[in-house]
């Protein structure tokens, strides 16, 4: 393939070409995917503990088994990025984890289950970091908060649209089986699109003009920017974001893995019930986490300091569902209380503007590996969550203390926000 790109044409600028968000459009479809497999799991979990004999405590075992491969390999995942470059491996894991997905409808029991989960998990870690990565590569630092969402709200959609697919799958072949093979087959046909299209360096890429190439590589004059990572500032700087990202975490996949469960268990939905509440429910994640990139950028834009944009969003999401989650137990109408799931998510997925953080935080060779991190403790926070919540479940007989339990999630997310050290002087990326 040429390693050329288009240039100016008979000496008059062309149109600058849009690449960098076809290269985003790419990864956000890859998201969709991405938890739509993950989601495979929780959706089908009442028909599969049933026909697998499984305990509320396996269950969370095997829901919690994901991230147990996925934490571990975040990190060792961040370095390669920095070191394959984010195309290669985002292509290497796509692939690998549709054969996991696939191999799971074979499962003959808990344990089997349990192993491609394992799989799973460890095929799926490098997507969010090299999603990162290609952030700090492609677009210009006033792009990046778009980028970010960009890439994480395709997890939502993944989440409401996959979760209704796949249940709209198990009952229509009424096989959860078939749908995880057929989910299986899909992912492996994305890895193929990705490998054809993404390129680490938008200069090698041959769709990419001299204008765009430009936009993309100049810096942007008064962007206040973290000291970069190694120094004592940064250093202190990606513990926080660790932190808060751990609590927003638990309570995204708490809501992922037992969001099914509870709808089906504390509020009576059939099959068909659930796949459509819970397509409304992370329909409305995607809204936020849109709104929440539109909406920094543009405030961003009109003057407002990056740090203060980010602070009040973010915080803004902690606050509203912590709330939400005290309030949802005393809420006696089903539909009613997707209506109020369904705020609290679209506030919940402003959390993706974390994923603006590693390009602030690390220089360009690091932005991976800080990425990984942070999705390293967002991981650890996905392995607790389901065996929290389905031990607590398993105690009490009752969500409403798992949902308090979310509620606390809530308040340490909002700490780790805070507690992020943005600097405030004004340099140039």
């Amino acid at each position: 393939m040429s390693t050329t790109h288009p240039s100016v044409i008979g000496g008059a600028a062309s149109a600058r070409t849009g690449v960098r968000w076809r290269i985003f459009g790419v990864i956000a479809l890859l998201t969709v995917i991405n938890l739509a497999d993950r989601t495979t799991l929780s959706v089908g979990m009442p028909t599969i503990a049933h026909e697998l004999g499984l305990s509320p405590t396996m269950q969370g075992l095997i829901l919690s088994s994901f991230f147990w491969t996925y934490a571990l390999l975040q990190v060792p995942g961040g370095y390669l990025i920095d070191r394959m470059g984010p195309s290669r491996v985002v292509t290497i894991s796509t692939l690998a984890w549709g054969a996991f997905q696939t191999l799971a409808a074979f499962a003959t029991g808990g344990l089997s289950l349990l192993v491609t989960r394992l799989g799973l998990g460890a095929a799926e870690a490098p997507l969010f970091p090299a999603g990162g990565k290609l952030n700090a590569l492609w677009l210009s630092p006033r792009e990046r908060g778009r980028g970010a969402v960009l890439m994480d709200s395709g997890s939502y959609l993944g989440a409401g649209l996959g979760g209704g697919v796949i249940a709209w799958l198990i009952y229509a072949l009424d096989s959860w089986r078939m749908a995880f093979a057929v989910a299986g087959i899909v992912t492996i046909g994305a890895g193929l699109v990705a490998w054809r299209y993404l390129r680490d360096d938008p200069a090698v890429h041959p769709a990419v003009n001299e204008v765009e190439l430009a936009h993309i590589r100049t810096p942007v004059p008064g962007m206040a920017q973290v000291v970069p990572a190694g120094t004592p500032l940064a250093s202190r700087a990606v513990a926080p974001v660790m932190l808060g990202r751990c609590g927003w975490a638990m309570m995204n996949f708490g809501l992922i893995t037992w969001g099914p469960s509870y709808l089906a268990q504390a509020r009576g939905f059939d099959l068909k019930q659930l796949g459509g509440a819970m397509a409304v429910i992370f329909i409305c994640g995607f809204l936020g986490s849109l709104t929440a990139g539109f909406g920094a950028d543009a405030l961003q834009r009109r003057g407002l300091p990056r740090n203060l944009v980010l602070k009040a969003m973010l915080c803004l999401s902690g606050l509203g569902v912590l709330g939400a989650f005290l309030l949802l137990p005393t809420i006696a109408d089903p539909a009613a209380a997707v209506a109020l799931l369904s705020g609290t998510v679209f506030l919940l997925c402003f959390g993706s503007l974390y994923w603006s953080f590693p390009a602030l935080l690390a220089p360009a060779d690091k932005v991976g590996l800080v990425g990984g991190m942070m999705n390293f403790a967002g991981s650890l926070g996905g392995i607790a969550i389901p065996i929290i919540a389905g031990m607590i479940l398993q105690a009490t007989g009752s969500y409403t203390v798992v949902l308090h339990f979310f509620s606390g999630c809530a308040a340490l997310y909002v700490l780790g926000t805070l507690l992020v050290p943005l600097a405030e002087r004004e340099t140039a990326r």
